[in-house]
């Protein structure tokens, strides 16, 4: 009888050795901001381990890190992130000799793209964002650059040890072709939003008009870090009266009451959507619902849809 305890100790600790490598192989992934995780799972393997370091409802723009986020960055084995334009917060971190060689940096990977695509795309999409100077950070919200995007990342995934590259070229035209899609539907609902005025509360919205042609008049604030300017919020508020049926999208990780102040006694609708897709849940679909969720609340400024 002892002899057959023994043995089934031994056999219990050997499994639990086995599960703990096993635990340890798989790739622990970190993406700064939950878009960027949403196309990370549409091409990791089911072996990789995918989180997120700014939490559901929180702006990149102020997130400030604590030491239980730093340990997260420890953890991890890759990093996925916007670029020092965009997570500010992580700009020493990333670029330093800790966390630097296990980083990638998906802002610059899209914009040697899009400058060898097209020699104007950097004019057409350089206007209506200020987050200092240079480039509109927020290049997930284009599907466009969303594929860039997942062939960065697939090109990162596979260079880890035991990667199976074949799974993730699986992974990446199974997304590609799905976006794509996606992208085609998404072009026919908004086709009757082409006479309307759109008003964004930052930026952040620009990328995705542009893609689809949307009419985008004006910008309330060029920085969501600072307040603006008496002259600038005049400005917007002339355009709103001028505009045809104007309405401004909004976010939820924003003041409720700042905008609403400056839109008071003006004729305009209403609608939110939310670039850091916090209600969106983290699967291989994930992306794809994303942009359907931004093309709804769009469709919410038609006036039959409009709410004032």
């Amino acid at each position: 009888m002892r002899i057959q305890i023994i043995a089934l100790a031994l056999t219990l600790t050997t499994s639990t050795l086995l599960y703990s490598d096993n635990t340890l192989a798989d790739t622990r992934i970190l993406t700064s901001i939950k878009p960027l995780e949403l196309l990370v799972r549409a091409i990791a393997t089911e072996d990789m381990q995918v989180n997120t370091l700014v939490p559901p409802g929180a702006s990149p723009h102020n997130y400030s890190m604590t030491p239980s986020k730093r340990r997260v960055l420890e953890d991890s084995d890759v990093i996925f992130w916007v670029g020092p334009k965009m997570e500010t917060f992580l700009n020493r971190l990333l670029t330093g000799s800790e966390f630097g060689g296990r980083s990638t940096t998906l802002m610059e990977h899209d914009e040697d793209s899009e400058h060898a695509a097209s020699a104007d795309s950097h004019d057409e999409h350089s206007h209506g964002h200020d987050h200092g100077d240079g480039e509109d950070p927020h290049i997930w919200v284009d599907p466009h650059m969303a594929q860039t995007m997942a062939e960065t990342i697939r090109d990162t995934l596979a260079q880890r040890n035991m990667a199976d590259k074949p799974a993730l070229d699986a992974n990446l035209e199974a997304f590609r072709a799905s976006l794509t899609a996606k992208e085609q539907q998404i072009r026919k609902q908004l086709e009757p939003l082409r006479d309307t005025s759109l008003f964004a509360y930052h930026s952040a919205f620009t990328r995705f008009a542009e893609h689809y042609n949307l009419n985008v008049e004006g910008v309330l604030t060029l920085n969501p870090e600072l307040s603006p300017g008496a002259r600038h919020i005049a400005e917007v508020q002339s355009s709103l009266r001028r505009a045809n049926h104007p309405c401004l999208l909004t976010e939820p990780q924003f003041n409720r009451q700042w905008w609403r102040s400056i839109t008071a006694g003006l004729d305009v609708t209403f609608s939110t959507w939310d670039p850091l897709a916090t209600n969106i849940t983290a699967t291989p679909e994930g992306y794809v619902a994303f942009q359907q969720s931004i093309a709804d609340a769009v469709l919410k400024c038609l006036p039959e849809n409009a709410e004032h």
